[in-house]
This record gives structure tokens, C-alpha cells and sequence, in this order.
């Protein structure tokens, strides 16, 4: 008999509108000793830094971006006389006020050039370089990281939707939840669904079954914080690391457009975490990590291309925040990564990995041959109060 849970599983993944919906992704928790708490947000689909942390005060940005990432004359929130951040995330200004938000400019993972989000998240997930062995890039940091925790365990969870997140696969114990919701699906993306299943009555009935529709589309209004509020609760409890994702990151055209609901997904997901932690919330670090960023010049559509160069977004009590941190290459003549993105002064897996000492005393040596191989670790960037 079909099952809403069973059509969610397998047939409705085939829809690129199922596909991009919030609660479509999976979010795994593992427990962990000590009482710190971590939330790794991926952002998938490659989030452009440089409208959400936008460098207003480096004067090549004006002729790189006429119409994106205008800094505060077009409405951006100024952060310290030069960033300026994007108004879709105002709702965490006094997060930023309390020093309970950070932003590092310029980091990447080593993937360079071939510009694949598949392969470009798997690389960030794993915590690897492209040149080590396949069944490395197999696991994710965050498991390994798990192996080397006396103590650590796994906390009963469920799942349902897509699996496993590579960032949390591997052998140390850690199980995997999503939220049973209804779609809530525009005209057009029943139509597809329709066309779909027509000839399928098995999955055509189920269908139906499982999916609201709403005139004008849209996601289900518990979409941006189900998963977090379930994080803060399980966080709340044995767990002490939770990992989700949030996608609708791709935005090569009408960019203005494309990324407002993205970003208030994920302010919407940082408040309700912040929300329902109460007073753990001084115990937890979040980062929001996303494959690569995306073109320092927006294109003819009025969006930006795959990238390099991205930014990093922190949040929480435990982190020493209000400040954007790290050193700022450029946008200048020769400044650029291949004379199109933004160059990436730092790995992104060094920001974790310092997470991951400071919160769970994870030792270096382990961190940079283990947990994320080849990684230098370089200077403490002081990210953990």
C-alpha cells in the first residue's frame, strides 16, 4: 500500500519543485560528551557571499555589481564602515548587536574550477582535498570528528526523505530524522507532478494524498524552522551535534528575487534555533557553510555564476561575534581568482576545524591529518568566546 512517507521517499524526489523544498532535507544528530553544542547549516546551491556580506567599501564593487549588492544606499544593513548586510537577514541585526553573529569574506574549500555543485558539496561535507583517497571523500568530517570523541554516541532519531547527509556517514554512531510535512505545491508544479504520475495510478493516488495545494505556491509555513525547532529540541536533550541543510542557493538569474527567501530561511532557521536552545543557546555555535561562492561580476540576467570565493556565517552564544573576521583580498585589477571570483584567503574547513578544538578539545594533530586531510589549520582566528 502506498504511504505518504513511501511517496515522499521515492517518487516526488523526481521533481526539481520537491526536490528544492525546505523540508526535503534530511538533519542528523549524534550525542556527544561535554556540553557545548554545534549546528552546521549546508547551504546548497552556492551561496554568493558577496550580496549577503556585501563589501560596499571596496571601490571596485560599484562597476562589478550595478544592480546586486548595493551596501546601504540600497537598503543593506552597514556592519562596521565597510560591510554592509543584506536586508533579508535584518532579523538577525541584534543577534550581531549581542556579539551572537560573525562573517568571515573569502573562504573556500580546495575545490577550484570545475565549478560541479554535486561535486563542490561532497568535497565540503567530506572535509577533503581532491587528491586523497576515494573512501575518504566517502565519510564526512563530522563523523570523523565523532570517531575520535570518548563518549560519543549515537541518539535515537528517525528518517524519512532523502538519507544520510554525507557530513555525518561514516562508522561512528549517529542516526538521521526529517520532518513528515505536506507540500504545499504551485499551479505549475502540479501540472508536473501530474504529467508525472498520469499513468501511474499507484503513485498518482498517493500523490494526492500527500500534497496540499495552495493557489500561488509556496512552502508549507513550518518549512523554514520545523527542522531547527526539532534540532533545538534534540539539542536541548542528549544530542550535541546537529547538521541540516537549506537549499534555493543557485542564483545565476534575477538574483534580487532568488535569494530574498533563501536568506529569510536561514535567519528564519538561526532565530528559531536561538529560540528554542533558550538558555543552551550561550553553549551553541552555528556555521552556515555553503560548496562556493559565485562571480564577483553579475551576469546579463541579473544574477551571478559559479564561483569561488564565498563567505562563512556564524552564530550563537558561544561564539565572540559582532565582527567580521579574517583578512579582506580585494576586488580590484589582480585581485580576482582567475580574474572572475572573489580570491579565497582561507580554507573554510580551518573555521570548523577550530570549532571542533574549542568546543570538543579535538586535538590538532588529529584534526588536520584526520578529520580534514591536508588541512592547515593556521592561527587561532579567536572565533569561540
Amino acid at each position: 500500500m502506498a504511504t505518504r512517507r513511501f511517496v515522499l521517499k521515492s517518487g516526488l524526489a523526481a521533481a526539481c519543485s520537491v526536490a528544492a523544498h525546505p523540508l526535503m532535507s534530511t538533519v542528523t544528530f549524534a550525542a556527544a560528551p561535554g556540553d557545548h553544542r554545534l549546528v552546521v547549516i549546508i547551504l546548497r546551491g552556492a551561496m554568493d557571499g558577496l550580496d549577503v556580506l556585501q563589501p560596499y567599501g571596496d571601490p571596485a564593487l560599484a562597476a562589478l555589481r550595478p544592480s546586486l549588492s548595493p551596501g546601504p544606499d540600497g537598503g543593506a544593513l552597514d556592519l562596521d564602515g565597510f560591510f554592509a548586510l543584506h536586508a533579508s537577514l535584518g532579523d538577525l541585526m541584534p543577534l550581531w548587536a549581542a556579539g551572537e553573529l560573525a562573517f568571515v569574506p573569502a573562504v573556500s574549500t580546495p575545490y577550484r574550477d570545475k565549478r560541479s555543485h554535486f561535486d563542490g558539496q561532497d568535497l565540503l561535507e567530506a572535509g577533503t582535498g581532491e587528491d586523497v583517497p576515494l573512501a575518504m571523500q566517502r565519510s564526512g568530517w563530522l563523523n570523523r570528528a565523532l570517531q575520535g570523541m570518548p563518549g560519543a554516541r549515537a541518539e535515537t532519531a528517525y528518517a524519512i526523505g532523502t538519507g544520510d547527509m554525507l557530513l555525518l556517514s561514516g562508522p561512528a554512531p549517529a542516526m538521521s530524522w526529517s520532518p513528515d510535512a505536506r507540500l504545499r505545491l504551485s499551479p505549475q508544479a502540479e501540472r508536473l507532478l501530474g504529467d508525472i504520475y498520469h499513468d501511474d495510478p499507484l503513485f498518482r493516488n498517493a500523490a494526492g494524498s500527500a500534497i496540499e495545494i495552495v493557489s500561488g505556491g509556496g512552502s508549507d509555513a513550518r518549512g523554514p524552522t520545523a527542522v531547527a525547532d526539532f534540532a533545538a529540541s534534540r539539542l536541548n536533550g542528549e544530542a550535541r551535534i546537529a547538521a541540516f541543510s537549506l537549499t534555493g542557493w543557485d542564483t545565476h538569474a534575477r538574483q534580487a528575487q532568488v535569494l530574498r527567501p533563501a536568506l529569510s530561511r536561514l535567519s528564519a532557521s538561526i532565530l528559531a534555533l536561538r529560540s528554542g536552545l533558550g538558555p543552551n543557546w550561550s553553549k551553541t555555535t552555528v556555521l552556515a557553510m555553503t560548496e562556493f561562492g559565485r562571480t564577483a561580476r553579475e551576469n546579463g540576467s541579473g544574477g551571478t555564476d559559479h564561483g569561488t570565493g564565498g563567505a562563512l556565517l556564524m552564530a550563537g552564544g558561544a561564539i565572540r561575534g559582532g565582527r567580521v573576521i579574517g583578512n579582506w583580498p580585494g576586488l580590484g585589477e589582480g585581485q580576482l581568482y582567475a580574474d572572475r571570483d572573489l580570491m579565497p584567503v582561507r580554507d573554510v574547513r580551518a573555521y570548523a576545524a577550530w570549532a571542533l578544538a574549542g568546543l570538543f578539545g579535538q586535538d590538532r594533530g588529529r584534526l588536520e591529518a584526520e578529520v580534514f586531510p591536508g588541512l592547515d589549520m593556521g592561527a587561532d582566528p579567536g572565533m569561540l568566546s
